[in-house]
């Protein structure tokens, strides 16, 4: 029994970020099931995959988002469909989408004519500028993908080297982020209506959460009134807060206190500078010459040895690859690689786990993700009912 067992999620999401938001709430013990379109999410036919594409039922991609989910497939075009899917929502607690804003309108399914159906729902939409009815500006209606989020939020404006360009941060934040506080409101949304039965729209703008993700860039714009750009590794108000590259790859030092700025200095042997840059505001004031002393010691250095001069003393690690990932213990007893079968194959392929613990509930993932319209007789057919009825009797 997960934390969220007693709900059941309809996730008419596809591509990243809404089955990113709808497979926590799955990993945290939610039924989810996936309503798809003719054909299926978008994202099915993405690779990689393990072997054959025209064997397997999806890729990679969509493995990675909507494990543990239960798939049915429905045209909103179709009146039968249509009614299938009001059905649901009468008995549904949450559902989730993802389309740009007046798309379930036009086929009468938005949150007005759902919560006719079910007035206590909880209805959420992920949308690159959010949704007119928290807030209507001129760019609802016009797509959006990680890229745009970042472009526009600030996000790239700050990445990368110095003297290079605007760079995108390599996982898709503009979605991850914005579905992981989708999740958090869909979750404080059900704790209103425990309180007072109402259930409410859960708004979340990709463009919105890339703002709020910039964290230091807007204050620092409205405390300095200049604009922040891109700095590599480095940190605009802390020292050492840098990657150094070693004889074998790369490894971050976060010695910004002056405790670990001692500390340092001790490894390095050179207990002159710790006494020369005693504090935080002359070691950035010096940051450039001071960042090459520290660079050339790295250099003469593995990054098992120069983590080795400092681990436990000061913040430190090795930049690592995916390969190291998969090698490091700490992730194994973490659980945070899970095992799922590949559909079309004899294989088990390998997903992200869950990063929520919890002592009495534990998150986990619960088996693959589905084949496209697997669980149309589970979920819709006359079987359910039957079956809940027999087991409200041997109850």
């Amino acid at each position: 029994m997960g934390a969220l067992s007693n709900l059941r999620v309809l996730d008419l999401t596809q591509v990243l970020a809404g089955p990113y938001c709808t497979m926590l709430l799955a990993d945290m013990g939610a039924d989810v099931v996936k309503i798809e379109r003719p054909g299926g999410d978008l994202i099915r036919s993405n690779p990689p995959f393990v072997d054959d594409p025209e064997e397997e039922a999806y890729g990679g991609y969509f493995q990675s988002v909507n494990r543990g989910k239960r798939s049915i497939e429905l045209d909103f075009n179709d009146d039968e469909d249509r009614a299938d899917f009001l059905s649901l929502v009468e008995e549904a607690d949450i559902v989730v989408e993802n389309y740009r804003a007046g798309t379930m309108e036009k086929y009468d399914l938005g949150y007005e004519t759902l919560t006719e159906h079910n007035p206590q729902l909880i209805y959420s939409s992920i949308r690159g500028f959010g949704d007119p009815r928290t807030g209507e500006t001129d760019r609802q209606g016009q797509p959006s993908f990680d890229l745009i989020a970042q472009a526009l939020g600030g996000v790239m404006e700050t990445t990368g080297q110095e003297d290079g360009p605007p760079t995108k941060v390599g996982p898709g934040i503009g979605d991850l982020f914005t579905a992981t506080l989708n999740c958090i409101g869909i979750l404080a949304a059900v704790n209103h209506r425990e309180q007072t039965g109402e259930g409410q729209y859960v708004d979340t703008g990709m463009y919105d959460s890339m703002l709020s993700l910039t964290e230091r860039a807007i204050y620092q714009q409205s405390y300095t009134g200049e604009a922040p750009s891109r700095r590599g590794n480095s940190h605009p108000t802390l020292f050492p807060y840098d990657a150094f590259e070693t004889q074998d790859g790369h490894t971050v030092i976060a010695a910004f206190g002056t405790n670990h700025w001692n500390e340092v200095c001790d490894a390095m042997g050179r207990e002159d500078l710790a006494e020369e840059y005693p504090t935080a505001a002359e070691r950035l004031e010096n940051r450039e010459s001071l960042r090459e002393e520290i660079a050339d010691w790295a250099r003469g250095l593995t990054n098992d040895e120069l983590v080795g001069a400092l681990e436990g003393r000061v913040p430190v690690a090795p930049v690592q690859t995916t390969e190291e990932i998969f090698e490091d213990p700490h992730v194994e007893t973490r659980e945070m690689l899970v095992p799922v079968e590949q559909p079309g194959t004899d294989e088990k392929v390998e997903i992200a786990g869950s990063p929520i613990k919890m002592t009495e509930t534990p998150p986990q993932p619960r088996g693959r993700a589905p084949l496209l319209d697997e669980h149309r007789e589970e979920v819709l057919g006359s079987d359910e009912t039957t079956t809940d009825v027999e087991q409200a009797a041997d109850d």
